[in-house]
């Protein structure tokens, strides 16, 4: 194999690749869909709000809206797990913002926008930051052309000003490039050398044949995408991954630091003193992504010393199969944010198996400055330190103070999670929550932060130290009612002090003072923006006043639903209907969209997911735009597939996802706005797996839509999903859960798309060509449309456009029909 390419294409040499049984491969131009789905899609955004320290001062941000195929064109390398330009030393694709402004929080007169003075004139800016001091904020911002790479900018808040920071470049190959430094005068930063020589050349006349061997070592992996291939793709890959660590000072300044090479990470010590930096290092794999490469990671001084190596990991090429295996030594490391600079991570007690019985299953660590020694053991914990996700997700360890920090655990094998209050002085625990991640009903949420003088983020407690203020979704019967709490430090019931109320959907998302928190309000008629809700009552005051994203155009209307499946169990959907709409004029031809989720128990599974009371805003890779053509929508169906009593949920899939199905269906009948033989089912990812399950295995559905799925599962041998049996361990359950299987049983319409370029484990593109060349040997109907330069998510404007008419098109064709449309050979 010759080495691995450079992608580069312009957008006028791009055209959208199609087959359709029974028709040649046909070569497409984008096309567009309806004017009233594209006057959606093309609606900007409305602004977000970044709010500093002392919760005085926003940071108004104004994203962009989607990006167009040239930008999705320009050079990439698609490398160890990731994708990178050449030309900016950062992502292939991001999104950025294209304005910026300040506002104040004055919540007794008001306040406007700030124009900022000085901002670059195409201004794409990503990764803002508030110094610790809230007198500044800093943002990289994309060179201007003919200029490239990724330049460091700073605002001054006091005089609105904004200004590059020197001359240096910046390198986020390998993520976010800086970070404030306590004294909130300069910042730590990745950089691409001044001296870095030319890059390496890339010949497309192989030297040898390219040779992968294992000599018996167990080393099961998922199917990752975009790995090395070749010893020309790990010297690309080592020569833009590579920066030179630095203190940058806002006069341009720039000190650089003894550490240089694949640095992942480099976090600043509380103290300004030392800086905990993560490299990757060779020898590099062919099988799994740079994260599971060689890491080294050392404290480096910031003002003169020794570098201290703390641990230097083997590369994570064994774990075992299941979402409770880590690695065997020491991982996750960070730095106790309460304190001066002191190191501390975990380590697994269990060896990292879970198939290994223990009382003790994590082990975390401490080592304090001037770090010598191996470190002393300071908490032993049941479960897995747990790893959050998402805005909600607990994170392991919020420190507090010398007495408290709240630790988060989980095993996703039962679904257990817990939550510990935490004694750093004499080690003792309280268990102030205990019960399944998937209970979003009792969660209490996680504990809110706030950030200390040295820019920690450390527990936001109460005035009088007893309680740690919370944040939570607040799932109910009612749909997601987020609120703030206050957790007692010596146990018992969390005390609301705000809930969100119909018809609002108020958002927490930080506090201004122990009794006022900044709020994102919306309702289904009112556009998002940014309120001071008071915390002991009375009405929040809106702080920001943006247009509403659709103000100028006629909107459907949207209904939250509430059915059973046909066992009882319950089930949610949002139908949605054209503007103008009325039941008297006859049931409609419907899109339903679905996405299965896994549960333990019947009542978790029956749990209302979702709020009515949000805005409805579009996103770009939404299906609900096709209500503008005329069509109701069944949107997010909850389809649970629910295993009990020690069985897998995925041992009655088939079952359980046509009993979703048929209760989606019957409950809009039931409403007298859709009609039952009119109905089209569509998802994305493993939502395409289960359009094409159900296609084949009833005949409910008059035409079926599925995006960037996966259908033969002996391509995915090591586990799908949150599936974790191996192939080997279950053939049969791979072959029925396979659509490839039932190829011959697929009658229905099917319209297959995929990003070409798809980057997520186990959606290969050659999972559609494959299916749909099965389908179209069964002589089925079945069009497959594969998009240029796409990766999992579609990210392109003009891809966004050209999909909705994509589907469009199959929905006019098959399902508006009031007669089924025949296909013949």
């Amino acid at each position: 194999m010759a080495a691995m390419k450079l992608y580069a294409l312009t957008a006028m040499t791009i055209g959208l690749t199609l087959h359709s049984a029974g028709l040649a491969q046909t070569a497409l131009p984008y096309q567009k869909p309806p004017a009233g789905i594209e006057q959606l899609l093309e609606a900007p955004p409305t602004p977000t709000v970044r709010l500093s320290p002392d919760g005085k001062m926003m940071l108004v941000e104004q994203p962009a809206t989607f990006p167009t195929i040239a930008d999705v064109a320009q050079p990439r390398y698609r490398l160890a797990g990731i994708r990178f330009n050449p030309s900016s030393n950062g992502p292939s694709v991001e999104r950025y913002d294209v304005a910026l402004q300040l506002q104040g929080v004055d919540i007794a007169n008001g306040s406007t926008p700030k124009p900022i003075i000085g901002l670059p004139a195409k201004l794409k800016a990503v990764d803002a930051l508030w110094s610790p001091d809230s007198k500044h904020a800093a943002f990289v911002a994309h060179a201007t052309p003919p200029a490239t790479g990724l330049e460091l900018w700073v605002i001054d808040v006091a005089t609105a000003h904004a200004h590059r920071v020197g001359l240096v470049k910046l390198n986020a190959v390998l993520g976010s490039p800086c970070a404030w430094l306590p004294d909130s005068t300069s910042l730590l930063c990745k950089t691409v050398s001044a001296t870095r020589g030319p890059a390496p050349k890339v010949s497309d006349i192989p030297v040898g044949p390219d040779v992968e061997e294992s000599l018996g070592k167990v080393s099961p992996a998922p199917t990752y995408e975009d790995m090395l291939k070749t010893t020309s793709d790990e010297n690309i890959f080592e020569y833009y991954s590579t920066s030179e660590l630095a203190v940058v000072s806002l006069t341009g300044a720039v000190k650089p630091l003894p550490a240089k090479g694949l640095i992942e990470r480099a976090v600043p010590s509380p103290d300004g003193k030392y800086a905990l930096v993560a490299t990757v290092h060779r020898p590099f794999s062919y099988t799994f992504p740079y994260e599971r490469f060689p890491l080294k990671t050392e404290v480096v001084p910031l003002k003169g010393g020794a570098v201290k190596l703390l641990t230097d990991r083997p590369a994570v090429d064994n774990l075992p199969i299941s979402r409770d295996a880590v690695e065997a030594g020491p991982r996750d490391y960070q730095w106790r944010s309460d304190v001066p600079a002191t190191v501390v991570w975990v380590e697994a007690a269990d060896g990292g198996d879970p198939s290994k019985k223990a009382a003790i299953v994590d082990k975390v660590m401490a080592l304090p400055a001037p770090f010598g020694g191996s470190g002393t053991g300071i908490l032993d914990l049941p479960m897995r330190l747990a790893r959050g996700f998402g805005p909600a997700a607990p994170r392991g360890i919020e420190w507090g103070n010398d007495h408290l920090a709240i630790v988060s655990v989980a095993r996703f094998s039962d679904r257990k999670s817990m939550m510990l209050a935490f004694d750093p002085s004499t080690g003792k625990t309280k268990t102030i929550y205990s019960g399944s991640s998937q209970d979003r009903y009792h969660s209490p949420g996680r504990p809110m932060t706030t950030m200390n003088a040295s820019g920690q983020p450390v527990l936001k407690l109460t005035p009088d130290g007893q309680g740690v203020y919370f944040v939570s979704p607040g799932a109910s019967a009612k749909g997601d009612q987020p609120f703030v709490a206050v957790m007692p430090v010596g146990g018992g019931e969390e005390k609301i002090l705000f809930r969100s109320a119909d018809p609002y959907y108020d958002d927490p998302l930080s506090l201004l003072s122990d009794s006022t928190a900044l709020i994102r309000r919306e309702s289904q008629t009112m556009s998002p923006n940014y309120f001071a809700a008071s915390l002991t009552g009375g009405d929040p005051v809106q702080l920001t006043h943006f247009a509403g994203r659709y103000d100028k155009i006629k909107m459907p209307t949207r209904q939250f639903l509430k059915y059973k499946r046909a066992d009882g169990v319950d089930l949610t959907a949002t139908l949605w209907l054209p503007a103008g709409y009325d039941k008297s004029q006859g049931p409609l031809p419907t899109l339903m969209e679905a996405y299965p989720a896994e549960f333990t128990s019947r009542a978790n599974a029956s749990q209302v997911s979702g709020s009515p009371n949000h805005y409805p805003v579009f996103a770009g890779g939404s299906h609900v735009y096709l209500v503008q053509a005329g069509y109701a929508i069944l949107d997010s169906a909850t389809i649970p597939i629910i295993g009990e009593g020690g069985k897998e949920p995925n041992d009655t899939y088939v079952e359980q996802l046509v009993a979703g199905a048929k209760a989606a269906i019957d409950e809009g009948v039931s409403l007298g706005v859709v009609d039952r033989n009119r109905v089209a089912v569509m998802g994305h990812s493993y939502g395409a797996f289960m359009t094409a399950n159900l296609l084949a295995h009833t005949d409910i559905f008059r035409a079926g839509i599925a995006e960037s799925g996966a259908y033969n599962r002996s391509l995915t041998p090591y586990g799908f999903q949150n599936e974790e049996r191996t192939y080997w361990q279950d053939p049969k359950l791979y072959f029925d859960m396979s659509p490839f299987s039932y190829a011959d049983k697929i009658k229905t319409p099917i319209l297959l798309l995929h990003g070409e370029a798809d980057d997520n484990t186990g959606t290969y593109p050659i999972q559609s060509e494959r299916f749909y060349a099965a389908l179209k040997g069964q002589g089925a109907t079945v069009r497959l449309v594969f998009l240029p330069l796409e990766p999992h998510a579609y990210g392109a404007l003009e891809t966004k456009q050209h999909v909705l008419w994509e589907i469009n098109r199959w929905m006019e064709t098959y399902v508006k029909p009031m007669r089924p449309v025949v296909t013949g050979k």
